[in-house]
């Protein structure tokens, strides 16, 4: 079973210019897939100074960058698609949007009928986790999603403890956030981590 990849998800964001060495790291540190970026300036002018800053440090790896919720600022904003809360009109209205040229994602998905309905819908992928769901819930949604369906899913993983059990279910993503970015010992430290527990045991390599 190959390793799952990164999802990385950055705290609401009013000043970016902490945000550039830590992506950095996140890069050569991990296996990163994508980084959803999340702003908290409401001013649009404000919005466009934070994507315009980090949108290319992170693309220039060859990383996925997402915004939230708003597919035709995601594309203004140059990034690479959007991830969208919920299944239904807002899903798909975003699919006919930017697709096939942008990614969008799925999340916020409470039920098995959610779930199916966003694949079915043409997400690119399907989030679990990162509400209320506990980590036992996400783990059950991840392993059933994984052994039925081809849609990639990404697994939120609460703290670094819980990356082992989604990478067990068969998550093809892991998403960090707070897990990273709220540690006391700092982000690089926490990457450092969970690049270690992604990584897959010989065991799991067999």
């Amino acid at each position: 079973m190959d390793a799952p990849r990164l999802y990385l998800i950055t705290p609401p964001i009013s000043d970016w210019t902490h945000y550039p060495p830590l992506l950095e790291v996140a890069m050569a540190t991990c296996d990163v897939a994508c980084v959803h970026l999340r702003t908290a300036a409401d001013e649009e002018g404000e919005k466009e100074k934070i994507m315009r800053a980090l949108a290319p440090l992170v693309q220039k790896h060859g990383v996925a960058c997402l915004l939230a919720d708003d597919p035709q600022w995601a594309v203004r904003a140059n990034a690479d698609g959007v991830h969208i809360d919920g299944s239904g009109e807002r899903l798909e209205g975003a699919l006919r949007a930017i697709k096939p040229g942008h990614i969008v994602g799925a999340g916020g998905l409470p039920t098995r009928d959610a779930a199916m309905a966003a694949g079915e819908a043409g997400a690119d992928y399907l989030m679990f986790g990162g509400c209320a769901e506990t980590h036992a819930q996400i783990v059950e949604r991840v392993a059933w999603w994984a052994e039925i369906f081809n849609v990639p899913c990404v697994g939120y993983a609460h703290d670094l403890a819980s990356i082992g059990d989604l990478a067990r279910a068969g998550a093809d993503f892991i998403a960090l956030g707070d897990a990273v970015f709220a540690d006391p010992r700092g982000a690089a430290a926490a990457l450092r981590d969970a690049a270690r527990l992604i990584a897959p045991t010989p065991e799991a390599a067999k």
